[in-house]
């Protein structure tokens, strides 16, 4: 089960995501995620989260189902 920080993490990664069902990122949500990590931490959670919307951005796009590598497939 995950505990607050991690509930914390995964609130602000939805809201960061789902950005075309909201306002973006509310100050509650930013709040209780500061309550648990450092700003170096913050900022690393943040830059994980672009990154991650990136590549699933770039697999829309490609029409690239995620999930579908397999390790060595291209070596």
């Amino acid at each position: 089960m995950p505990d607050q920080a991690e509930r914390a993490a995964r609130e602000l990664t939805e809201q960061g995501t789902r950005l075309a069902d909201s306002s973006g990122v509310t100050d509650e949500a930013w709040a209780k995620a500061a309550k648990h990590y450092d700003e170096d931490q913050l900022m690393a959670l943040v830059a994980l989260i672009c990154v991650i919307n990136a590549f699933n951005r770039l697999n829309v796009i490609t029409r690239t189902p995620g999930g579908e590598y397999q390790p060595g497939q291209f070596g």
